[in-house]
């Protein structure tokens, strides 16, 4: 089998901890698998290398940025290169332009175009082993780019694909996804299979155990990811294509993000153009809009409502009120103590009433919903996000998520 290993910072945050990786991949080795690794940084390096560069300038060149902090990835890739071979295993390290990682120009969030990945299949197939730093790679005119937060997920997706691997596994410092957050409900569930879609929900919600981009690519390209943790060698959640065992349950999670803001725009005009005249200038800003809401128009008049994220919450504001007597509105209200509570599954696309049950059920724990959006697959609320525990808590309950209801 060929597969791709991505470690996370937290699996490489010390010698000892890489030596630990250093088991797992020989381990993959002796059962016969061909296994390319790409790791992140050691935990904290990449915010150490910031805190230097900003202490020497707080206005520092992206570029300069960029390269500045690609160093992190490369030094765990060799250290855990370095480690292989005291045990007799040929490994190589690769920064992200030896691997073959062609990006935009975009310093610090640059997308991956292409992975020209073929010279490390010869590698592997002499059980060698490549190891390739993750998050980077190098624009048309050679400049080192990074993929922003989290990019080392993406890069083991899209390194997984081009060397047409079996499957990519990401080892991090939990053992899987769980029905909800095990510090809000301890006897939460940990989910063998999950479909992309449910994944990518988990993911936009907040979740931290993969990076968005990383499942979007997976699933455009039917990737299997298997997610497991380096410090407990258990069977994790495989990410995967839907199939007709995850159709049974109607909710597969509870997810929630405290991280949220609620902007409301009060007494504009009602004309067509009016969400442009809204929504444009805040695209501009590079900031991403949620959940939106408008009220029924009374005397040629409406409101909206929208979310935001809480870091967004003050320019988006103050863009706003800027702009309130061009939209010819009456004011602009804003409240930065809400969040979001979702359930999300795939059956809910063969289970009628998946929303009235949750409606009941924040009812009957008298938590007020601000604001409702649906998908296929999930229902979200905003509420107070003093209620995030009791909500979460209760709808995991009530649809019998507990482990105790299993």
């Amino acid at each position: 089998m060929r597969v791709v290993h991505k470690y996370g910072g937290t699996s490489v945050g010390s010698l000892d901890r890489i030596r630990n990786t250093a088991d797992i991949v020989e381990a993959s080795l002796k059962a016969g698998d061909e296994v390319a690794v790409v790791v992140s940084a050691m935990s904290g390096e990449t915010n150490r290398l910031i805190s230097m560069a900003q202490e020497m300038n707080t206005s520092a060149s992206p570029r300069e940025l960029d390269a500045l902090v690609a160093t992190g990835e490369q030094v765990t890739a060799s250290l855990l290169s370095i480690e292989l071979h005291t045990r007799g295993i040929k490994a190589y390290s690769f920064n992200g332009a030896q691997a073959g990682f062609l990006t935009s120009g975009n310093y610090s969030r640059a997308r991956i175009c292409n992975v020209e990945a073929h010279h490390l299949i010869q590698y592997m197939e002499k059980g060698e082993v490549p190891v390739v730093a993750g998050f980077q790679g190098v624009d048309e005119d050679g400049n080192i780019t990074t993929l922003g937060r989290g990019g080392s997920d993406t890069s083991a997706v899209a390194l997984a694909i081009a060397l047409e691997a079996d499957r990519c596994e990401i080892y991090t410092d939990v053992d899987g996804v769980y029905t909800t957050d095990p510090r809000i409900v301890p006897d939460a569930s940990k989910i063998d299979r999950i479909s992309y879609e449910e994944m990518l929900e988990f993911a936009s919600l907040g979740a931290k155990v993969l990076q968005t981009r990383s499942v979007e690519l997976a699933m455009r390209f039917n990737m299997p990811i298997h997610l497991r943790s380096s410090f407990n060698l258990v069977s994790g959640t495989f990410v995967m294509e839907e199939d007709e065992t995850m159709e049974r349950a109607a909710i597969t999670g509870v997810a929630y993000n405290r991280d949220e803001a609620k902007v409301t725009i009060q007494g504009i005009p009602d004309h067509p153009g009016i969400a442009a005249n809204v929504f444009g200038p805040v695209a501009d800003a590079g900031i991403n809009v949620d959940v939106i809401v408008q009220n029924v128009s009374e005397q040629g008049h409406t409101d909206i409502t929208f979310t935001v994220p809480r870091a967004d919450y003050t320019s988006t504001m103050t863009l706003l009120k800027e702009s309130c007597d061009k939209m010819q509105a009456r004011n602009v209200m804003g409240d930065d103590t809400v969040a979001k509570v979702s359930i999300i599954g795939v059956g809910m696309r063969s289970h009628a009433g998946v929303a009235k049950d949750m409606f009941d059920v924040l009812a009957r724990e008298e938590i007020n919903i601000q604001m409702i959006t649906t998908s296929e697959i999930k229902v979200t609320v905003v509420v107070d996000e003093n209620h995030v525990d009791q909500a979460v808590q209760s709808l995991h309950a009530a649809f019998g998520l507990n482990q105790s209801n299993s």
